[in-house]
This record gives C-alpha cells, sequence and structure tokens, in this order.
C-alpha cells in the first residue's frame, strides 16, 4: 500500500500493540448519562485463513450530555441475532452504561427482546428507514416511490395522535391500491415507529431512524 515492504516480525509487533489498545478501548469504563443510543448491526467481508466470510460487527452510538455522539462499543457478533445481542448489551451495562431513554434500531432478531430484559425501563424506537424499506419489499417496484411518500407523510405530522390518523389513512390506500401485506404490515408496525414523539420535537429528526444519512 505505501510502496514499501515491512517485516512479518515487526508487522506482527505493531498488530500485538494495536490490538491492545483496541482492548483497552473495548473494555473502558462508559461514563457520564447517554440519554439516546443507536444500535445497530452491519455485515462486512473478512478473510481468514484464505477465505472469504461474512461477519457481524455490532455497534453502539450513544448521545451524551453534551449533545454529542460517541462511539461506545464495536464488537464482534457470531451473527446478528439474540445471544449475540444480550452478550453486547451485557457488556454495556457492565461497563457502566445507564440510564437510557431511549434505544434506536431495526427491528433485529432477538434485539428487542434483549432490550427489554437488561434496560427495561427504557423506550424502543423502530428506525422508520428500516421500517420503510420492510414496506417497500411488498410493493411493486413501479409503486415504490408513491407508497415512499406516503410512508414519509405518516411521520411528517404534528404529534403522535395525529400520525396514527394518518397510518389509519396509509393502510387503508394501500388496501385500495390493492396491496394488502403492505397495509397490514403498516397496521402492525408503524405503533412501534413513533415513540420518538414522547420527546423534545427538536429531537425527532434524529431520534426516527438509526441511518446517520437520514437524520
Amino acid at each position: 500500500m505505501w510502496g514499501s515492504r515491512v517485516s512479518p516480525s515487526t508487522l506482527s509487533e505493531l498488530n500485538q500493540k494495536i490490538a491492545a489498545q483496541i482492548d483497552a478501548w473495548r473494555g473502558r469504563r462508559i461514563e457520564g448519562e447517554h440519554a439516546y443510543v443507536y444500535l445497530d448491526g452491519i455485515w462486512l467481508k473478512r478473510s481468514w485463513g484464505g477465505e472469504v466470510k461474512n461477519v457481524s460487527i455490532l455497534v453502539a452510538v450513544g448521545v451524551n450530555t453534551e449533545g454529542y455522539r460517541e462511539v461506545l462499543a464495536i464488537e464482534e457478533g457470531t451473527k446478528e441475532d439474540k445471544a449475540s445481542w444480550q452478550n453486547f448489551l451485557r457488556r454495556l451495562k457492565e461497563r457502566g452504561l445507564k440510564n437510557v431513554k431511549l434505544f434506536i434500531s431495526d427491528k433485529c432478531l432477538g434485539l428487542v427482546e434483549s432490550l427489554a430484559e437488561f434496560y427495561p425501563e427504557s423506550k424502543h424506537q423502530r428506525c422508520a428507514v428500516h421500517f420503510y424499506r420492510n414496506v417497500w419489499s411488498l410493493v411493486p417496484a413501479g409503486k415504490v416511490r408513491e407508497v415512499s411518500a406516503m410512508l414519509k407523510a405518516i411521520h411528517a405530522s404534528e404529534d403522535r395522535e395525529s400520525a396514527l390518523i394518518k397510518a389509519a389513512q396509509v393502510s387503508e390506500k394501500l388496501r385500495v391500491m390493492k396491496l394488502g401485506a403492505a397495509a397490514r404490515l403498516v397496521e402492525s408496525g408503524i405503533d412501534e415507529t413513533l415513540n420518538y414523539y414522547a420527546f423534545p420535537s427538536q429531537h425527532w429528526r434524529s431520534l426516527r431512524t438509526n441511518n446517520a444519512a437520514d437524520q
């Protein structure tokens, strides 16, 4: 990469130093309070023993009392399942993460149940962007743009009650469009995407999703 060669022994020594720093960072005490915490699972490819495999990386990003985001944890999960999320959340709690008012994440397998186990006092916000994608998967490609505008109108409402009314209207329109599966998903899942309304309105845009590009 740099146009020069490094001996295997030098590379091994550098890797050991980096690994020690990474381990210290992963085990550091989480100081202060974080009212909002974003959780996400990212799939990456890793070369191991000459074979490329998919690996799940679990990430937690908290918002501190000064309003700044802070990466709290990055860990490899065996896979993005309940056992991985339980271990991840257990370590966060052991390291001092407390008084979280709202967790924002996709509805990953086992994640919501694990949150209830380790942080029963905290609310959970289902990522609206991931929810949209779930609905789009039930919609023909030619109608995705129209349905997208309908869904975004729900989360543009002035309060939770108005959003629920709008969601009912969207569900009815989806049925008129012969999109019954999408209508049922909106009816069953929209409530999980509206918990951000319980927090200050100036925070809503950032709390609707754990996708930073849409905040």
